[in-house]
């Protein structure tokens, strides 16, 4: 049964790839439909707007207090701050992504247990076809390919609290999956489903709680689900990424076309981001 909860909406710029900024207290989120990166806190009096060269698929904060961003087809570092309003951000390039596959571009991404990068990519050329990738990038390894099976659009990528499981899915598929991970080797095996979906479920942004639950927006809906996979609740709400933040990660954002929102689920905590490994390579 799908249920509803009350929600409050914090900004009306739609957008993806939601994040919760412990330093700076703020939700970062990188615009949809719009070359932006949008920050914005609850007492702030609007929103923080930053101009992209181009889109935004991903976003993760760094060590340092910089910004790593995915954009279509190059990963990059950025410093965007309060006097970053109004104008075009400098992306420092750090590295090509599937530069000679004009079809696909970077979709998803999030920091795994030792500060590394992992990420997707996305067929965004009319037939659909699965040539999507999983990666690994890190100051200390470079840019590694994940044998993980090739996918219409990558998604859902998060981590369990010990950085031993990655959990990902294809928006364009009907299931969750799970795998066993490990960073330093850039290895991954024992690929599963974790939860199986309902057609047309488009499973994208997921996060995990403290409890080891995955939270997984869907179309229409945000899907709890058990560390054995079994629904737990189903919120009815239409977005694309959603994140734990504020005081103790116990409030649970979301943002999608409509915007960006806080959703009432108490008694629930989420896990914290690690933050990038931007650190100088030993």
């Amino acid at each position: 049964m799908t249920m509803t909860v009350p929600s409050s909406r914090l900004s009306q710029h739609a957008g993806r790839c939601l994040r919760w900024d412990a330093r700076g207290n703020r939700w970062w989120w990188a615009g949809s439909g719009a070359h932006a990166v949008h920050a914005v806190a609850e007492q702030d009096p609007a929103p923080l707007a930053c101009r992209l060269p181009d889109a935004a698929g991903l976003l993760a904060h760094c060590a340092s207090g910089r910004v790593l961003l995915g954009l279509s087809k190059r990963l990059g570092f950025s410093e965007p701050g309060r006097d970053a309003r109004a104008r075009q951000l400098r992306v420092q390039p750090l590295v090509a992504v599937d530069a000679a596959e004009p079809r696909t571009a970077i979709s998803d991404g999030s920091t795994d247990r030792r500060g590394f990068l992992v990420f997707g990519t996305r067929n965004v050329a009319a037939d659909g076809r699965a040539i999507g990738s999983f990666y690994q990038f890190s100051g200390k390894y470079g840019l590694r390919r994940l044998a993980l099976p090739v996918v219409a659009e990558a998604s859902a990528i998060c981590f369990s609290a010990d950085g031993k499981r990655m959990f990902f899915a294809d928006a364009q598929g009907c299931a969750l999956l799970a795998c066993d991970y490990d960073a330093e080797r850039g290895r991954v095996g024992a690929v599963k489903v974790f939860a199986q979906l309902d057609a047309g479920a488009t499973p994208r942004g997921a996060v995990l709680d403290t409890a080891g639950c995955l939270w997984n927006a869907q179309a229409g809906q945000l899907v709890q689900y058990a560390p054995d996979g079994k629904v737990v609740r189903r919120i009815a709400l239409d977005c694309s990424s959603i994140a734990f933040g504020g005081a103790g990660l116990t409030q649970l954002a979301a943002v999608g076309e409509g915007g960006l929102f806080t959703v009432s689920v108490p008694g629930v905590a989420g896990q914290p981001d690690s933050p990038f490994d931007d650190h100088p390579s030993q």
